[in-house]
This record gives C-alpha cells, sequence and structure tokens, in this order.
C-alpha cells in the first residue's frame, strides 16, 4: 500500500525523481525509478508501527520570511534557504576548515584526500554567522562548529568568541577530540570564549569500533579529552557514529558510560551511517541502521530500562514551543522538523540506574494541556494568561507518579517552576540531573524524501550567503560548495 508520493534523488547520478513510501509487511520501504539507471528500493524505516506512532506528532512549520533563493529546479535544487522552506533554522552548521588531524574513511570532508583547502576567513565566517541571525521571524540561536576538524585552526578560541559577540546562546564544536587530549589548556580557554557544548566524535567503549573506523585506537585520546573537559567544566555530547556491525553492539555500554560520567556528559547523539558516496546498494541495506533499529538496540542492551516506547520525535516537544510563544507573545524556536528525521528521550539517573522521564510523567497528557493552555492564551487576554497559568499550576503535578520519579530531586516543584515562573534555574536543574539520548537519521541518496528536506531544522551557512538544509548539504551540494571557495591544498596546511 502506497503511504505517500514524495520526490526524491537517483543514489547514481543524483538526478531528482518520483518516489513512493510504502507500506510492506512489517517495514515501510522507499522505492523509485531512474530513466537511466532503473528502480531502486531502500528501508525508509525498519517498523511499521513505530512510523505509525511518529507519524501523530507532525507538526507544520512556516518556514522564514526572508528567504536566500527563489523557487526556480524545486526542491531539493535550490536550497538557500528558498521559499519552499518549511521550518526554521534551530541549529546552524559552519564548517570552519576541511583539514583534519585524522583520516577517517566514514568522514564528510577531509582535505588530504580531496586534495583542495575549504576554509572560510574570519570575515567570512562572522558574516556567515550574521545570515544565521538575520532569519525571520526566529534568528538561529545555536550554532555549531564543524569540518573537518574545527580545531586546526589556530584561531579556533577567537571565532567561538565571536558567535557569542554575534548573539548566539548556544554554541557547539563538533570535534574528534585530539586538541583536547593533547593541548589541555585549550577547554579552558573554549569555555571561557564562551562555547556550551564540545560534541565529541565517540564510536564505542573498546578499541575494536575505533580501528574499524578511524584506523587507530583512539579510545584513550577520548578518554582523556573528556578528562580535560571535566576540569574546565565544559559540557559533553558523545556523538557516536552507528555503523552495523561495527559498534551497534555498543549502544548500551555508550549509554552506562555517559552515565558514569554524568556531572560533564550532558547527553549522548546517535547517528547512524549515511551513505553519501558510491556504495553498492546490497552493502547500504546490510549496513542500514534505522531508528526503529536503534530504539530496539537501546531496550535490548539496557535491560528494558529505556524502552522503544520512551522516544518521541524531536517534533513532539511543538506544544512546549508554541505555549511559551502565546505566554510571551512572540515567535519561539520551535521543532517543526518532520517527525521521522529523529527521536530522543531524557532519562534520570539515581544511584546509576536510568530513569525515563516517560516512566513517571504522562507525556502525552502533558502536551494536551499545554495545546489546551495555548488555545486560552490566544484567545483570552490577561483573563487567559491567568487561566492557562494557574491550570498548568494545578494539572502538571497530576501527571506525576510519584512512586516511580527519583527520590532525590523535586520533579514536582521543577515543572511548576519551568512552565509558571519560566525559571531557567529550574530548568538548568533538570538539565544537570539528565541526560538526553537520542539519534539523528540523516538521509543519503538512497532513502532521500524531499518532504523531510522541507522540514529540516538544521542548516549549513556558506560563504555565498546561502543557508542548505543538512541532508542536501552532503548528498548534493558538498564538492560544488567546497570547490566554488576552495584553494590548493599543502601536506603542511594539515
Amino acid at each position: 500500500m502506497v503511504i505517500k508520493k514524495t520526490n526524491s534523488l537517483c543514489p547514481v547520478c543524483l538526478r531528482k525523481i518520483k518516489a513512493e513510501v510504502l507500506e510492506g509487511s512489517e517495514k515501510v520501504i522507499i522505492r523509485k525509478e531512474c530513466p537511466e539507471h532503473g528502480i531502486f528500493e531502500n528501508v525508509y524505516w525498519s517498523d511499521k508501527k513505530a512510523y505509525e506512532r511518529f507519524s501523530n506528532y507532525d507538526y507544520k512549520g512556516e518556514g522564514i520570511l526572508n528567504p536566500q533563493t527563489e523557487t526556480d529546479k524545486g526542491c531539493p535544487l535550490d536550497c538557500g534557504i528558498c521559499p519552499q522552506h518549511e521550518s526554521h533554522t534551530i541549529l546552524g552548521l559552519i564548517d570552519v576548515t576541511n583539514r583534519c588531524n585524522l583520516n577517517c574513511p566514514i568522514c564528510f570532508a577531509n582535505a588530504a584526500v580531496s586534495k583542495y583547502l575549504y576554509e572560510p576567513s574570519y570575515e567570512e565566517i562572522r558574516q556567515m554567522l550574521r545570515n544565521l541571525r538575520d532569519n525571520r521571524p526566529v534568528p538561529t540561536p545555536a550554532i555549531q562548529y564543524a569540518g573537518g576538524e574545527p580545531t586546526v585552526r589556530k584561531d579556533i578560541v577567537d571565532l567561538v568568541k565571536l558567535a557569542r559577540e554575534e548573539g548566539f546562546t548556544h554554541i557547539q564544536l563538533a570535534t574528534n577530540g585530539v586538541k583536547l587530549a593533547t593541548k589541555p589548556e585549550l577547554a579552558r580557554e573554549l569555555r571561557e570564549a564562551g562555547l556550551n557544548t564540545v560534541y565529541l566524535q565517540f564510536d564505542g567503549v573498546t578499541e575494536e569500533p575505533y580501528f574499524e573506523s578511524r584506523g587507530r585506537n583512539l579510545l584513550p585520546i577520548k578518554l582523556k579529552a573528556i578528562e580535560n573537559c571535566r576540569k574546565a567544566n565544559l559540557g559533553i555530547v558523545l556523538v557516536p557514529t552507528l555503523v552495523k556491525g561495527i559498534n551497534d553492539h555498543q549502544v548500551g555500554d555508550m549509554i552506562r558510560f555517559a552515565v558514569k560520567n554524568i556531572d560533564i556528559i550532558r547527553g549522548v547523539n546517535f547517528q547512524p551511517v549515511s551513505f553519501t558516496g558510491r556504495t553498492p546498494a546490497d552493502k547500504v541495506e546490510e549496513q542500514r541502521i534505522t531508528i526503529p533499529d536503534f530504539q530496539r538496540l537501546v531496550e535490548e542492551q539496557t535491560n528494558g530500562q529505556i524502552k522503544m516506547e520512551d522516544f518521541y520525535p524531536a517534533s513532539s516537544v511543538c506544544p512546549i514551543s508554541d505555549f511559551v510563544a502565546a505566554l510571551e507573545g512572540e515567535p519561539q524556536v520551535t521543532f517543526t522538523c518532520h517527525p521521522h528525521c529523529g527521536t530522543a528521550t531524557y532519562i534520570f539517573v539515581e544511584n546509576s540506574h536510568m530513569i525515563p522521564i516517560t516512566h513517571f510523567i504522562d507525556v502525552d497528557k502533558f502536551f494536551k494541556i499545554l495545546e489546551k493552555d495555548t488555545q486560552d492564551l490566544k484567545e483570552g487576554g490577561l483573563t487567559g494568561k491567568a487561566k492557562a497559568i494557574a491550570r498548568s499550576a494545578i494539572e502538571l503535578p497530576k501527571l506525576l507518579d510519584s512512586s516511580k520519579a527519583p527520590k532525590s530531586v523535586d520533579i514536582k516543584n521543577i515543572l511548576i517552576s519551568i512552565f509558571k515562573e519560566r525559571s531557567y534555574k529550574a530548568l538548568g536543574e533538570f538539565h544537570k540531573r539528565t541526560l538526553l539520548i537520542s539519534c539523528m537519521h540523516f538521509m543519503d541518496p538512497w532513502n532521500f524524501d524531499i518532504e523531510r528536506v522541507k522540514r529540516c531544522v538544521i542548516h549549513y551557512a556558506i560563504p555565498d550567503g546561502r543557508i542548505i538544509p543538512f541532508c542536501t548539504m552532503n548528498s548534493i551540494y558538498r564538492e560544488s560548495v567546497e570547490r566554488k571557495f576552495a584553494k590548493p591544498f599543502k601536506e603542511k596546511s594539515a
């Protein structure tokens, strides 16, 4: 049965072609035909019931009011952002270099392989930051410097300061950790410059996954980088690239590692490998890990402490943004990404035991209360505001099952403080006690769905002023963008 018709890409020539998302016996499949290269059929989601459940959290966005490009060839060939885009930028990305101090086969970018250097200047990066902040009605709030390896730039600390100066409230750095491990003072310098989070590539808790994916045992370097960040009080999110047969058996171990280091690790964001190169079709299906696969791995490898149903799509939190927008009277950052783009849950840690937030709070009723409050706020002026706040104070604590809640933290008061008083201190207390376990399944030409692209909330800024959704950047645009602004690469540059 056809679930929907969409557009996709030919994995061979990257031509835009029509596609159907189909309901299989247990899985959801994407099927398409290129007039030159034939029929392609790939797994879209590996669990039909999970697909249907996540479809219930489909919140439409309105895009931005000032797109940088015009609609000409149609999505995904007008990226920049174009008027067809339906979400605003929540996280901006800037590749500050394609140089790297490693040479990993599963990486998006590497100057030593491409033989050209892509490294925007300080002033070019300033303009890219401003382009992201100029988005309307919601300026981009968060930025991540990526690469390549950002820390090979001598001015990386200054770039962090620059992002803070340009108004970003959350600044991340995606890194392999080598410089953080070998230069202990770097973590402190980055923290003092305004860096919030180290986005640390982390593929496992033993040496084997690193030999397989990175060509050498990097685990000691990761551990040293974590220790140096701990001394600097610089928060970390672990970012494992999941590849079937290489490190998918360590999902539970990586979560437990984060639990043991919850004083400095804020979350684990798993990213199943995307097949953006010329991967043979049989290898794609052999190594593909979809979001339901990930959720099942978590349940199996945590012995059911975290279950598949504890996970929600990122879009499920839209009622919170809508409530705050109605309360404050101005647009807010809203996760109107496609419901099948990512998944997450919060877990509280008590005596090394993991307690998902869904085990003691009725999340769906929570969202429904906020939706009702939002409606009152929109219709009732000051009276509606008082009514909504009063209802939240009464109804939200009723959602809490105290017998299953962590005993070491007053969840009821934290909830009330966050939503009644909009207390940032209470919100900070919540985050200190929890780990965010998440998975972003970025697309490649094999499973590419234009409906997902149009809803993307993670965007690359590039030197010519365009802002490009993550999955089109890595599937279509990366090489042309880098070559357009490239310089000849010299080995000594790395």
